[in-house]
This record gives structure tokens, sequence and C-alpha cells, in this order.
């Protein structure tokens, strides 16, 4: 799954997806150092079960940190969005498109208000981040609803003609924006519009539809970026008043503590409330007081910097992705090879014994025939909906190949 960085220039973009990934990309405090998308792999972070059966794990498509599991997903960064990008401004169809790919997105604000409507600087607490929010929305609204509304005429006339449904139609032309049939009939749905009169429909109704489409389909959470500055609490505060999903973060501090643990300066876990460190003596007087400053300001005031946690949320609060072990020992927690606890997966909750199966290997779904909880030795048919955590053995009448 793909996770898009949004948000309107010199907010830390940049910063939280280097932060992130640990990729080297300009970071500048002006607007649109970000040309091109980029895109990195970052870590989910999530407890490992091998501390609970008291193994010591071999991960292949992960890596665990003393228990903590850190399991790779994608992440695309494009330049900042400006008033008028639906229209075509700063490039902005291009970056929309790029980002519109995405299976949910983290809009990065300035929330300390420190930098105007194009992102240039400015004094803390003159701009309102509630209005950042309202207009990233805005922009990715009119930009999704243009796509929409394309050939309106048309789309009406073979919906009448029952030629095809109204839902198919859109999948058809939404497809590469990864939005799925079930986000379509789900947006219908939660908006009571009549399907089969399109031609019926107001502006008003088109926008309503869209702006549901997009909030099932692309589900946003807010980085409150920048919570070292002033008026940044005051402004979170406002922001969850309004309902808004909202993480406190800088991207700035996770970013320096992750370079100081890659160059092993410091033992650092992506989105500890701590850190150790390991190298007192190579340190200079300004990385440890730079270090004192994030441990006393962000680490020890809200707990982490937040950028992890960030992460974590959108993919287990917002996309509702569970993490399950496949083994094919039972006693051994281990593959074929030998190998103890090896790969973790990812998975839409919701998911059952034999879709698993089919996730693995197709062969393996094929054959099913039941699967194995290892806690309980209970045996599951094809129809369990799969738990977080859940460590399992699939039998099938099918071998992969």
């Amino acid at each position: 799954m793909l996770v898009g960085v949004v948000g309107k220039p010199n907010t830390g973009k940049s910063t939280f997806f280097s932060g992130l990934t640990l990729i080297p990309i300009p970071i500048e405090n002006r607007p649109f150092t970000t040309i091109k998308p980029n895109r990195g792999i970052a870590y989910l972070r999530s407890s490992c079960v091998c501390h609970e059966f008291n193994v010591t794990d071999q991960p292949q498509n992960s890596i665990c940190l003393n228990g903590t599991r850190l399991i790779p997903i994608e992440l695309i960064d494009c330049a900042g969005l400006i008033p008028g990008s639906w229209r075509g401004k700063g490039l902005g169809n291009y970056f929309l498109d790029e980002i519109m790919k995405a299976d949910a997105l983290v809009h990065i604000v300035d929330v300390a208000g420190a930098t105007d409507e194009e992102g240039n600087s400015c004094k803390p607490g003159t701009r309102n981040p509630i209005t950042d929010v309202e207009f990233l929305d805005y922009e990715i609204t009119m930009w999704l609803m243009r796509i929409i509304k394309k050939d309106w005429k048309r789309i009406c006339q073979k919906v009448a003609t029952a030629r095809i449904t109204f839902e198919d139609l859109l999948l058809n032309r939404l497809s590469g924006l990864s939005i799925k049939k079930h986000h379509i009939i789900t947006a219908l749905k939660q908006m009571e519009i009549d399907v089969d009169t399109p031609a019926k429909w107001t502006e008003e109704d088109l926008v309503s539809f869209t702006k549901e489409l997009r909030k099932i389909s692309k589900p946003m959470i807010i980085a409150a970026n920048k919570i070292d500055l002033p008026y940044a609490e005051a402004n979170i505060k406002l922001l969850r008043e309004k309902g808004y999903n909202v993480v406190p973060c800088c991207a700035e501090a996770e970013l320096a503590l992750r370079r100081a643990a890659e160059k092993g300066l410091i033992d650092y876990i992506p989105g500890a409330c701590t850190f150790n460190i390991l190298k007192p003596k190579v340190l200079t007087s300004d990385q440890k007081n730079a270090l004192i400053t994030i441990k006393s300001r962000i680490l020890e005031r809200w707990g982490s910097t937040g950028v992890q946690e960030v992460l974590n949320r959108t993919f287990f609060n917002l996309l509702q992705m569970i993490v399950v072990y496949p083994v094919e020992n039972v006693e051994r927690l281990s593959n074929h090879d030998g190998q103890v606890l090896p790969d973790v997966y990812l998975i839409p909750y919701g998911t059952t014994a034999k879709g698993f199966a089919y996730m693995i290997h197709t062969e393996l779904g094929e054959g099913f025939i039941h699967a194995i909880n290892v806690r309980t030795k209970r045996r599951l048919g094809e129809g369990y909906i799969l738990k977080g955590g859940d460590v399992i053995k699939i039998f099938s009448a099918k071998r992969r190949t």
C-alpha cells in the first residue's frame, strides 16, 4: 500500500519524509524545494510475538529490534500544493496526479501558523492551521471532481440507457487512482443520492459526493508539525475541537534522532519516548545541546516526536490494517527452511483465513483445507476472520511452486 505525504510548501513535508525514510533530499526554508515526487520505504512499528513465544526470530521481510517489528511500507512525497493547484497552478495537476494514487494521505500542517498560504515564512501564530486543512481538502476535492465531471452528459446518457451502471462507469474512470468499487458504493449510500438518474444531480450534489468519495477512498490524518514553536499547542486544540484526526509531531527532531542513530551516536528506536547516548565523547557541544533540547522539549513533553505515531495510526487506524504471522512448523514457528517467524504480513481487517492463503500464494488459496491457530492449536475454517498478531499455519491440498 502507498501513503502520500501532502501539504502546502514549507510545512516540513520533506523533513517528515526524510525522517521516516532517511533518504537525503533537499530541505530548505522556502517554497518548492521539492520539484519531483520522492518515493521511499518507511517502517511501521508493531510489537513482535517473539518475546511472547520466547524464541529468537529470523525476519526476512521485516526487521525485529528487541521485540519490535519494523514492517516496510512505501511513501510518496510531492511538492507543496498552493491555492489553485487543482487548476494546474504551480504544476498542481502533475503533483495531484501522483499523490492521488495513494491509499491514504498524511497532511503535514504547520501547526504553529508560521507559513502563509503559499508557504512563505511568517511570524508564528499568523496563519490559522484550520484554514490550511480546509484549503487542501478543497484542492483535492475539486481536482477529483473535475475527473468525475468530465463528459458528464455522456455519463448520464449511458446510465439512462442502462448500458453500464453508474458505479462501474466511475470505477473505470477512477481505477488508476486506487479507488475501488466498494469506495464508490459506500460514498453513494452515505449521500443517499439517486444513482439511476445522475442527470438530476445538482452541482452541490456532485461536490458532496466527491468529498465523501475522497474521505472514504483517501482517508487523511493531520500531522501537526512544528510543535516546538509558539502557538502550536493552542492550535492543536483548535484542530481537535473541529473534529480532525490530529497527531502532534516534530519532523525535525525525528530526522535528527534517526541520523544520530544511523551514525551509531545514540540508541533510538523510531517512535520511542527516549534514547541513550552511546558515544558521548564523540558528540560536539552543539550536538549534545541539540539532543538535550529534543529530549526536554519534545520527548518528555509530548511522549515522542509523533512522526512514527502518524505512520502507525495511518495504517492501523485509518486503513484498519493488522499484522499476521504465517508459519509452516507449528512447534518451531518456522518456515520450510527452518527460519523462525520469518515473515509478517500487513493485511486489511476482515481478511479470512482462506483469503490470507490467497495473499501468500494462489495455490495455497485454491487448495485451502483449514488453518491452525498456533496459540490455541484450534482448527480454523476458511471463513475465520484473522485478528491482529495471529500466528497461523495453513493446510492446503496444493503446495507452493
